[in-house]
């Protein structure tokens, strides 16, 4: 019984409700291990903390020794799944889902063991499907039934555009349960319709449907969205320890139980304990503070959370501009015309990642200094000369060399 309440700990959804023990009472009648899956397309390389709470719970079904199955879409995500958008997702090409999926599956070790969890690709069974096979497969559906979507029937109502692909995606997601056997499949909540088109799709092949578990979303550093890298609020699970810790630290307050619960392995006495400490008006920095350091502990070392957090208060709480560490650039890396370059283009070259409005927006808010001095003028040129220092935003220090 302790196990079950484990296994259930911050589980938002279990469908059916009872589903968790029956599918552990049918394995032990049949003396043998789940099989649990856990599908994702590959549309962006990198895995954040965000998918890291699905996968802690994964492990924990395989440190009991279930089967863990991580099924690549490698044909779905060639059609676009539009989870939670308002318009359809742009599908990849075969090599960025190649591309996308070897980095996914690199950066599972860091939680998962990869040598107990088996891989598959659901193109290898769906490329093989004949035209009549899909029909067949298709005729198990009812319109009605994809209608029941939120974000289908959200853009029906309001005449946005579905395509037929995107009406097709959460049919052939359910199949890949079929091929595979599932007995349970894991995502976040916002894949709840696709999962439980899996268990439609089990019944109709006279099989046991799985039992569906969906994790809570986990929000970002916006604050709002749930973490995303196309939103550009995440924190990478190969992030830096500096980049953790300055990223956790930069959460706003009302986050701070979320990612208690969802991205630490605190117990939940230690969670129990560092909330008390709040109530009795502990500063919420210091709270931060212990997130950080064990986030970085899970995900690099101890060592690396300790210098980490010597880095942070050094670089944002140390006043003095000299002493912070400025990432060296080598200046023949910037292109310039002539030797100068405004300073909209010379913070894009420096910081690539951030969009050219957000660049501007920082600039015109004083948020950007250039040896000390503020400049607001987005346009102002910049001649580019050896030992100049460079702020851009609270934690971003360069220094041309």
């Amino acid at each position: 019984m302790e196990t079950i309440e484990k296994l259930k700990q911050n589980v938002e959804i279990i469908l059916p409700e009872n589903g968790l023990e029956e599918k552990l009472k049918q394995a032990e009648k049949e003396n043998r291990k789940l099989i649990i899956k856990l599908g994702f397309d590959p549309t962006a390389p990198d895995l954040h903390l965000g998918h890291a709470v699905v996968l802690k719970k994964l492990r924990e079904f395989q440190d009991l020794g279930h089967q863990i199955v991580i099924l690549v879409g490698s044909f779905t995500a060639r059609i676009g799944d539009p989870t939670g958008k308002n318009k359809s997702r742009m599908p990849l090409s075969i090599g960025e889902v190649q591309h996308n999926a070897e980095t996914y599956l690199n950066q599972l070790s860091k939680i998962m063991d990869i040598e107990k969890t088996k891989i598959v690709f659901n193109s290898e069974w769906l490329d093989k499907l004949e035209f009549t096979e899909v029909i067949q497969i298709l005729s198990k559906v009812t319109v009605a039934q994809l209608m029941h979507r939120n974000d289908f029937n959200k853009r029906f109502s309001e005449n946005t555009p579905i395509a037929m692909n995107e009406l097709v995606y959460p049919i052939l997601q359910g199949f890949d349960s079929v091929k595979i056997k599932a007995d349970i499949e894991m995502g976040g909540t916002d894949q709840l319709f696709n999962c439980t088109m899996g268990r439609q799709l089990q019944e109709t092949f006279d099989m046991s449907p799985q039992t569906v578990m969906c994790m809570p979303l986990l929000k970002g550093l916006d604050g709002n969205e749930k973490m995303s890298k196309s939103l550009n609020n995440i924190i990478g699970l190969t992030d830096s320890p500096n980049d953790m810790f300055g990223k956790t630290m930069s959460i706003s307050d009302n986050l701070i139980n979320e990612f208690l619960e969802l991205a630490t392995d605190f117990s939940i006495e230690e969670i129990e304990a560092i909330l008390k400490r709040m109530e009795e008006g502990e500063n919420p920095m210091n709270i931060k503070k212990l997130i950080a350091k064990n986030i970085i502990t899970q995900y690099h070392n101890e060592v690396a959370a300790e210098e980490a957090e010597a880095f942070f208060s050094n670089q944002f709480q140390n006043k003095n501009f000299q002493e912070k560490v400025f990432e060296p650039i080598d200046l023949n890396t910037i292109q310039t015309e002539n030797g100068t370059i405004s300073l909209l283009d010379l913070c894009s070259e420096l910081n690539g990642e951030m969009s050219k409005s957000n660049i501007r927006r920082l600039i015109s808010s004083g948020a950007v200094q250039i040896n000390e001095k503020k400049v607001t003028d987005p346009f102002m040129s910049v001649d580019l000369q050896s030992e100049t220092k460079i702020k851009m935003g609270k934690r971003s220090y360069y220094e041309l060399k």
